[in-house]
């Protein structure tokens, strides 16, 4: 009988020094390097501000700030451009589109939504328009002049 409390002993610290030889180091997730940081969108006379989000895909494109484009009508809802570059994507489908979301299609279509509405395409978010209104007004009907830029 005093074999199987030794026995046990055995396979405990057998099992407490696996357990301690194998441990891995706890490294973070991959965090991205952009901040809590606001965009100027000007249209016209009209300034809207949109809070970016914090990815990878808007720290490249704000290392591309500011730009002026000419963004073209599409489906009454929103403008789109294509930028000359790609960006880096993580691209999910929001389900619904909200007005005033700023969005990437694909790798290098930059999308302004101006009307809300459902959607089963899929987009890598960039930021939203604090307060959109007036932003269809401003957009107009047709092709839209656009600046961005960072916010001081």
């Amino acid at each position: 009988m005093k074999i199987a409390p030794l026995f046990f002993l055995l396979l405990l610290s057998l099992n407490l020094s696996a357990c301690t030889g194998n441990q891995k180091e706890f490294v973070e997730p991959d965090t991205p390097t952009s901040g809590n940081m606001n965009l100027r969108i000007t249209i016209g006379q009209r300034v809207f501000t949109a809070t970016l989000d914090d990815n990878a895909t808007v720290t490249a494109f704000t290392a591309k700030l500011p730009m002026t484009l000419t963004m073209v009508e599409l489906n009454g809802n929103e403008k789109y451009v294509d930028l000359p570059d790609n960006l880096p994507t993580n691209a999910s489908n929001p389900g619904t589109i909200q007005t005033g979301n700023l969005m990437l299609y694909g790798a290098s279509t930059l999308v302004l939504f101006y009307k809300g509405f459902s959607t089963s395409y899929r987009y890598t978010r960039l930021g939203r328009i604090h307060d959109a209104n007036g932003l269809a007004a401003a957009l107009g009907a047709g092709n839209a002049t656009v600046t961005y830029e960072l916010a001081q």
